[in-house]
């Protein structure tokens, strides 16, 4: 007897399956990199690091006292605020009729290890906005060290990469290793800049236009000396009225705003400091209560702005046209 499709239905499964879970598009992460990570902090949850200022000078007249000033004196207070939990569970049920049942368990840690470290990667990204009153420039030194765009739209332009180069060194930070951390829609913006696209007018921007500006995370070359990575963890402004370069005031109260940053990233000035009292930890139990596995990684850090002087924040607006 032939066996052909008509007579072999019950033997034929409705839907098959893949041997393997797809995963979701991941986001590298990159803030850690930047982050001074301090040691000799045997317990508490809180950690100071003094600072001092600089010498004064004062005109000095023969045969006369001299003028004793003493050095200016601070303390900086960064505190292990942050304690986190990620935890997943299976039935023992669950276990024994999912066909995934293992390759599922195998992925819980890895995971909540993810959860954990994208949570730092924001809070890092977030820090410089900490505290930040809506509308403030923070300047220092009288120089503006968060602004709004000038582009039209609100979006950026090459003039607030120069600016940023400008107030870093306006606050002594070397020149040496410049990053700019941007959204997505900058990189848009700046592949589509009229002087970007006709090479002919700038012979420069020849390889950008074949080879676009970012490949993977990186841009193919640097805009003012800044290395630009792009993220989606940026954090976000609702200032209504938010001065750009020109003194004119931008709103992001309708449209947010992205907090796009620039700092360098040399080993001397690095821009933030953090701690990890716990390191991403793993437990794991098997509830005979509930009759279920359960995985749990906790971790307990803080990470705060060091150096206000190693930040520029320019705000735009995500929108692409």
């Amino acid at each position: 007897m032939a066996m052909t499709t008509s007579n072999t239905t019950f033997l034929q499964r409705a839907q098959v399956y893949s041997s393997e879970l797809k995963d979701i598009l991941r986001e590298e992460m990159m803030a850690q990199r930047y982050v001074r990570m301090l040691d000799g902090f045997p317990d508490g949850n809180t950690f100071n690091i003094p600072s001092i200022g600089q010498a004064q000078v004062d005109n000095y007249s023969e045969d006369s006292a001299v003028t004793y000033r003493p050095l200016d004196t601070g303390n900086f207070t960064f505190s292990v605020d942050k304690y986190l939990s990620s935890a997943t569970y299976m039935t023992k049920k669950a276990e024994q009729d999912t066909f995934y049942s293992s390759e599922l368990m195998s992925r819980f840690v890895p995971e909540q290890e993810r959860a954990i470290m994208e949570h730092f990667e924001t809070t890092t990204l977030a820090a410089p906005e900490a505290g930040v009153s809506a509308n403030s420039t923070e300047a220092i030194n009288s120089i503006s060290m968060r602004v709004g765009s000038t582009g039209t739209g609100e979006v950026i332009s090459l003039k607030e990469f120069a600016y940023a180069r400008y107030a870093l060194k306006k606050q002594n930070v070397p020149d040496s290793n410049l990053v700019a951390i941007v959204d997505p829609s900058v990189e848009y913006t700046l592949n589509t800049l009229s002087n970007v696209i006709n090479v002919s007018n700038n012979p420069r921007f020849e390889g950008l236009v074949r080879d676009g500006i970012a490949t993977g995370m990186r841009f193919v070359a640097n805009v003012y000396g800044f290395d630009v990575y792009c993220s989606n963890f940026l954090p976000t402004a609702t200032d209504n009225a938010l001065p750009d370069l020109a003194a004119a005031n931008q709103d992001y109260s309708s449209t947010n705003g992205v907090v796009n940053l620039f700092f360098s990233a040399d080993q001397s000035v690095n821009p933030f400091v953090g701690a990890f009292r716990q390191q991403p930890q793993v437990d794991y139990d098997y509830n005979k209560d509930f009759q279920r596995h359960e995985f749990v990684t906790t971790a307990r850090y803080g990470v705060k702005l060091y150096r206000p002087e190693n930040m520029v924040r320019v705000v735009t607006k995500p929108t692409v046209a």
